[in-house]
């Protein structure tokens, strides 16, 4: 029989776990929107600073760059520093990079600030995998929600290039990015107030450097790291690829500009409907393989259809629904693995980093890689073959997981 509602606690440990979860997916959500913010304000930077289409580039990759070459190495302080501390520390560095840039003078002043908020976004997320590990202790419940966390991204993204317009429209970039660089702020008051303190490290700080190496070399001498890194990297740059060259591609065909902003936006919103989907299945004893199978298809298929030409325009947008929809499975399902595959609990943010630097080196690369494709071609019809290669080359590792997941598995019954 169940307790009557009255006898329930309102501070239970179910209870604090849920409202620190439900923070730590948020703090991903606000720094997202930093990455999220920049497209918009692009047309507006070059008319108010003299940027030009180069700088705008940069500008658009510069924020990886912290994640392309140093996130294992920022996985590695946050198992060494605390995952609690390094959030904290990175919440502050996104915030000072948003007032840096909303304070820029120039364009060399804006890509110093915005390589500021690389560093500080790196940081802001890169623990979270493990602060959501160390709070909810259900493995079911812990799917779930590195689930919901697989969703930050699409979901800051698509919240600020559907509502940062609005407010550049209303109150200008600058003061815009000030509010931003307060929202994040504002996490990090919650995290300081919400979140346990990190547990004090066992061993002295004399054994510091030598434990990063030792963290490091067990790591990437362990298979399912580089699996999982390897299949977030197949997914991160082709979904970037597609939604971010989405408004050129729609503006070349002709789309009315009032609605490229909004359709953008909710081609990258939908994108965590798999994310919590992979979550949610998982939990209920779905094979990691099923999942990783579908997103990948969905992706090569809906790139297809985008691309190639051979649909109408409103299968074409339904096929970028079903592109970023379905392949939201994949970031669901790699999170929860990585997790798993990491080579001991201590090297959960070294396994992390290292997910987060191919991811981050991806979403470097591919754009450049894709609208190198168009120009030699001569349009967008040819492109889908990029999505092709890396969906087949996603569906191999998908593979190779499958595999080690299994092994594992037997190895934790036997």
């Amino acid at each position: 029989m169940s307790a009557p509602l009255s006898a329930a606690a309102p501070d239970s440990p179910a209870d604090d776990s849920a409202r620190v979860a439900a923070l730590i997916i948020a703090v991903g959500v606000a720094s997202a929107l930093h990455i999220g913010k920049l497209p918009p304000a692009i047309p507006i930077l070059s008319t108010g600073l003299g940027l030009t289409l180069v700088q705008a580039g940069f500008l658009l990759s510069i924020i990886q760059l912290a994640g392309m070459t140093l996130g294992a190495a920022s996985g590695l302080l946050a198992d060494r520093l605390g995952a609690r501390r390094v959030m904290l520390g990175g919440l502050c560095l996104l915030s000072v990079g948003s007032v840096l840039g909303a304070l820029a003078p120039g364009a060399a002043w804006l890509l110093a600030s915005r390589a500021l908020e690389g560093m500080g976004f790196l940081l802001a997320v890169l623990p979270a995998p493990v602060l959501l590990r160390r709070q909810v202790r259900s493995a079911g419940r812990l799917q779930q929600a590195l689930g919901f966390w697989g969703a930050y991204m699409p979901t800051g993204t698509a919240l600020a290039l559907l509502l940062t317009p609005l407010a550049y429209a209303w109150a200008g970039w600058r003061l815009t990015w000030g509010l931003l660089a307060l929202l994040v702020l504002l996490c990090a008051y919650g995290v300081w107030r919400l979140v346990p303190p990190d547990p004090i490290a066992a061993e002295p700080v004399s054994r510091f450097w030598a434990s990063m190496g030792e963290r490091l070399r067990l790591t990437l001498s362990s298979a399912g790291p580089w699996w999982v890194a390897l299949a977030f990297l197949m997914y991160s740059g082709q979904w970037l690829a597609v939604v971010g060259f989405l408004p050129t591609v729609y503006t070349q065909a002709g789309w009315p500009v009032v609605w490229i902003g909004p359709l953008t936006a909710l081609a990258a919103g939908v994108n965590l409907i798999g994310n919590i989907g992979a979550g949610r299945w998982l939990a209920h004893g779905v094979q990691p393989f099923t999942l990783l199978g579908l997103g990948f298809v969905a992706m090569g298929a809906g790139a297809f259809l985008v691309f190639s030409g051979v649909a109408p325009v409103g299968v074409q947008y339904a096929a970028v629904l079903l592109f970023s929809a379905v392949g939201g499975l994949i970031p669901g399902t790699l999170f929860t693995l990585a997790v798993q595959f990491a080579p001991s609990s201590h090297t959960v943010s070294t396994t992390v980093g290292w997910v987060q630097q191919l991811s981050s080196l991806g979403q470097f690369a591919s754009p450049p890689v894709v609208a190198w494709i168009a120009a030699i071609s001569g349009g967008w019809s040819a492109t889908w073959l990029f999505n092709l290669t890396c969906c087949v080359l996603g569906l191999g590792l998908a593979a190779c997981l499958q595999v080690h997941w299994r092994r594992m598995g037997r190895r934790a019954g036997g």
